[in-house]
């Protein structure tokens, strides 16, 4: 999905065209190894490691099976794949021969990944929203069948979008209709793009239902203050100020990390710059590595799985099912 960064750095220095062709994808030998592709293999690692240890922890404990922790072991199996998918193109890229087939396979797996990942965020955003809106129903069993049958539909899904240029509709036998990203067609990555789009801008939403809800909350909350006993405590404006600075972290990340490359591949064409197209993905891919900081490491229930793991005689497994906004 992403063009050849090694091929890109030759062109800096000698003036060649920075696309690269079939041909050349079929009969180059690997690339010398440089920064971009230490980078590349560090990266992938980390994010497959740290998104495995997310997705373990979850499958493992039977007291997770809330809702909101499935929403969760999507999110970290689909930047697992994105890990996976890094890996697998550091080493088509540095130490195997590069070929129209590879290049194939690691669009795909981005592709599936990417999409999976930004649905299961728009999953997590709406578990969010219900489990305010429906505190006293939401996260009964037939709650978690419904979790269940979207993931299933989000990663089919995905699945499908991933195979789609291996199944034909790729450009490697037409260069002039790539995009931004070959072998990904522009009216293929078009679609994709404007689809993330929609995606984001319903997880905005979803955000701002959150925030309505919330402050509803917190006025019945200001209410309740004039008939509560002087020494009976009630949450503070400090504690609503640190979760709404939260909010506004992760709205933030989701925005920057997603937009860019959106707005870029419904925009560029063939002949746009590739470093353009490396400064957009980067975050997208970035966003792998921080899923897990910004949502499953801060569950209360899924740090207590881990230091019981790693302490099993100093923590023990008392866990419930909170969910952190």
């Amino acid at each position: 999905m992403t063009p050849n960064v090694s091929e890109l750095l030759w062109e800096e220095s000698s003036g060649a065209d920075a696309l690269p062709t079939s041909d050349h994808l079929g009969v180059n030998p690997p690339a010398q190894l440089t920064a971009w592709g230490v980078a590349l293999c560090v990266s992938g690692t980390v994010i497959a490691a740290e998104n495995a240890v997310v997705v373990t922890t979850i499958l493992a404990s039977p007291s997770l099976r809330a809702p909101v922790f499935l929403l969760l072991a999507s999110l970290g199996l689909a930047d697992l794949l994105a890990g996976v998918a890094l890996v697998a193109r550091f080493l088509f890229l540095f130490c195997l021969t590069p070929s129209d087939w590879s290049e194939l396979v690691t669009s795909g797996l981005l592709v599936t990944s990417l999409t999976a990942s930004l649905c299961s965020l728009m999953g997590v955003a709406l578990d969010r929203y219900l489990s305010l809106s429906h505190a006293l129903t939401y996260g009964s069993g037939q709650s978690r069948r419904r979790a269940t049958i979207l993931l299933l539909l989000v990663w089919a899904g995905a699945c499908i979008l991933g195979a789609i240029p291996a199944a034909g509709w790729n450009c490697l036998a037409k260069q002039t209709s790539c995009s931004v990203a070959p072998p990904l067609t522009r009216t293929y990555l078009s679609l994709l793009c404007g689809g993330y789009l929609v995606v984001v801008l319903v997880t905005l939403q979803l955000y701002v239902g959150i925030c309505r809800v919330a402050r509803r909350h917190a006025h019945a909350i200001a209410i309740q203050r004039h008939f509560l006993p002087s020494s009976q405590s009630y949450p503070g404006k400090s504690a609503g100020g640190r979760g709404f600075s939260r909010l506004v972290l992760i709205l933030g990340v989701f925005v920057g990390c997603w937009m860019p490359f959106s707005l870029w591949g419904l925009l560029g064409d063939a002949s746009s710059p590739p470093l353009f197209t490396y400064i957009t993905l980067a975050p997208a891919a970035f966003s792998s590595l921080l899923n897990p900081l910004l949502y499953s490491l801060r569950n209360k229930d899924i740090r207590k799985v881990l230091l019981h793991a790693c302490c099993p005689r100093r923590h023990a497994a008392q866990l419930h099912c909170p969910v952190d906004v």
